[in-house]
């Protein structure tokens, strides 16, 4: 009789405690914390502040030193133009010239009667954005002065860049943040609860890349903010 006594009360007492446990799992489902993972994007349009700009040119011919009295001829007249034209001369970069010596190349078939072929770059890097762009869409000037400027070479492509983005920084992610809770606040409202505080918080990466392939100088920065809101009832 005791056995079966002893063996009840070791029953009784596992399903208390096995209903002990369903109330503590069952409370700490309740309590559990809800999260909304929400993310807001802010995008901005400004105008590139810094330009380099290089000038390239070309010199052929069989004398070395002959070529270089024109180099040093041609690069006065660009210098000299940019100076007159607002360009600070610490805005002025010489490159040094490459030269290619035709007759060494092994593997070339070049007919040219001419030995010699060097490209000289003048470079200018300046924060007078909008001063170089009229420069360069002016630069026929030179061809009166007898300067010819090439392009095409992808080596020397203008390029623009936007360097003030801490100055943008806290506008931006203020709007970011405005509008991730903006997609918080609707989601709450979508499932029938209140909006609580933020649990985490990360900041994503500053792009900075052209508005289009027409108008280089002209940026776009976009920077995307992901929260996680907490929900109540």
């Amino acid at each position: 009789m005791r056995k079966y006594v002893s063996e009840a009360v070791i029953v009784a007492a596992g399903i208390v405690l096995m209903g002990i446990a369903i109330a503590i799992g069952l409370k700490s489902v309740a309590n559990k914390e809800r999260v909304v993972n929400v993310k807001g994007l802010a995008e901005m349009e400004v105008a590139a502040d810094k330009v380099t700009w290089p000038l390239v040119y070309k010199n052929i011919g069989n004398d070395l030193s002959v070529i270089y009295r024109d180099l040093q001829k041609t690069n006065d007249i660009i210098t000299g133009y940019l100076l007159e034209n607002g360009i600070e001369k610490n805005e002025i970069t010489l490159g040094a010239p490459e030269i290619i010596d035709m007759k060494a190349e092994r593997y070339s078939s070049n007919e040219s009667p001419y030995r010699y072929n060097v490209t000289s770059v003048i470079t200018v890097v300046s924060s007078k954005v909008e001063l170089v762009r009229n420069l360069i869409s002016e630069q026929s000037e030179l061809l009166k002065k007898g300067v010819a400027i090439t392009g095409g070479d992808y080596r020397y492509n203008v390029e623009y860049e936007f360097t003030s983005l801490n100055d943008v920084k806290p506008q931006m992610i203020e709007e970011a943040t405005k509008n991730a809770r903006k997609a918080a606040e609707k989601f709450a409202a979508d499932s029938d609860s209140k909006l609580g505080k933020i649990k985490r918080a990360y900041q994503g990466q500053f792009s900075i890349s052209d508005r289009d392939l027409n108008t280089p100088y002209i940026k776009k920065i976009r920077v995307v903010t992901t929260i996680d809101y907490l929900l109540k009832d």
